[in-house]
């Protein structure tokens, strides 16, 4: 089979996307956490809802593209659970109790640990630009977000955004794997089922608490938490990694605190001060600094599923 087609400017255009649609998402669901809605529940409502919307859309319009291998499920799962559910659990209950940008700017260790997965585990020979591009993106990140007082931290929510970063990485470089055999969103919609799966066992839908969403606004928020901040984003970047490596498309989404931060000022009256302006030219630099390494692309791939067949293998039903 001929190697997909790539577009790494397309790629980093939809990382970008995805980031800035994320950033607002962290706002808008913290007014939903001070009115009462517990953060495993938005995380529940995210992924079945943005299951209902995936698998709805293929069912009418491509129904094959939900038949995947009865062999991948388990890779499948690791992806819907510990990837979508995990990091989506992880972030909310870490902006529950954190400013988000400090919530951010830890889960955003995760591209760094990737790349250490891909040195260490697979042997990669990484471009040292690449390393250069995310410490960069990360000391920028710390900036603006002001993570230079961590005395008035909340231990807990540290270690719940340390949890983020951890399936953060973890979800990147599963949708990576899946793109190489299944189409985006047939590996949407299978992420966001097993992971819905997961939510309905572990957080019974019939207790799910409604009343936390009896205004019209906090019902406004809800849906862009599902349709901005879930089913478009997560689209673009399962996407943008069919076209770059998750570590690149990880790098550029660092975006998303400094995004956050700027938000955060007309949203919750946060002003930036010049050392989080600083911080935030240090990662738009780090994200045009990436765009320019070229030499390690090939390198920074994941793994294929088994033989390492390509995405435009045709699927076969799960029997």
């Amino acid at each position: 089979m001929p190697a997909p087609h790539r577009s790494p400017k397309l790629g980093y255009a939809l990382a970008a996307t995805a980031a800035t649609l994320w950033a607002l998402n962290g706002s808008l669901a913290r007014f939903l956490f001070d009115d009462h809605m517990p953060s495993a529940r938005l995380a529940e409502m995210r992924s079945v809802c943005a299951f209902v919307a995936f698998a709805g859309a293929l069912a009418i319009v491509r129904p094959k593209l939900l038949r995947v291998r009865r062999r991948d499920l388990g890779r499948l799962t690791i992806l819907g659970v510990v990837g979508l559910a995990g990091v989506n659990a992880f972030y909310f209950a870490a902006i529950a109790r954190l400013q988000i940008g400090v919530a951010l700017t830890v889960q955003y260790l995760g591209p760094m640990m990737l790349l250490l997965w891909l040195k260490l585990v697979h042997r990669r020979r990484l471009p040292g630009g690449l390393w250069s591009a995310a410490g960069l993106s990360l000391v920028g990140c710390f900036f603006v977000v002001r993570a230079y007082h961590p005395g008035a931290l909340d231990w807990v929510g540290i270690a719940e955004a340390f949890g983020a970063a951890i399936t953060f990485a973890i979800y990147l470089f599963s949708s990576e794997q899946a793109g190489h055999r299944y189409a985006p969103a047939t590996t949407l919609a299978w992420g966001f089922g097993l992971s819905s799966l997961f939510w309905i066992v572990t957080e019974p839908l019939w207790s799910f608490p409604f009343h936390t969403l009896s205004s019209p606004r906090d019902l406004a928020f809800a849906a862009y938490v599902v349709i901005g901040g879930t089913v478009v984003p997560f689209a673009c970047m399962i996407t943008a990694v069919r076209h770059l490596p998750a570590s690149r498309a990880a790098v550029v989404a660092t975006l998303e605190p400094v995004f956050g931060a700027l938000l955060a000022w007309p949203i919750h009256d946060q002003a930036l001060s010049p050392v989080q302006i600083a911080g935030g030219l240090v990662v738009i630099g780090a994200i045009v600094w990436i765009q320019t390494q070229r030499s390690g692309l090939e390198a920074e791939l994941a793994p294929g599923y088994g033989a390492g067949r390509l995405a435009a293998t045709p699927p076969a039903r799960v029997e």
